[in-house]
């Protein structure tokens, strides 16, 4: 953990998620999920501490993100079919 958090792995990638610390400590990662969950649990506040925000937190965020610009084009296309629809109509009437 505090090779990790000082941003010096020995056997990881370095980043700030319970993976890269299992593998750091050479353990499998459901030792950490299921097992060790205190230990999971303090590695996550310290890296909340020192300011930072958990890579796998970062990437769900990421994911929301496009997840909504997806959702705000859909409903833009959606948005137009239906004026197109609507003129359609119109124009056979």
């Amino acid at each position: 953990m505090d090779r990790i958090l000082g941003g010096t792995p020995e056997r990881s990638n370095g980043a700030l998620t319970i993976v890269a610390l299992a593998v750091e400590a050479g353990v499998p990662r459901n030792a950490l999920t299921q097992r060790h969950t205190d230990l999971k649990n303090e590695f996550y506040d310290k890296v909340r501490d020192r300011g930072g925000t958990p890579d796998s937190k970062q990437r769900l965020r990421k994911q929301v993100r496009r997840l909504k610009e997806l959702r705000a084009a859909d409903a833009e296309e959606i948005a137009q079919l239906r004026a197109d629809v609507e003129a359609l109509v119109g124009a056979l009437h």
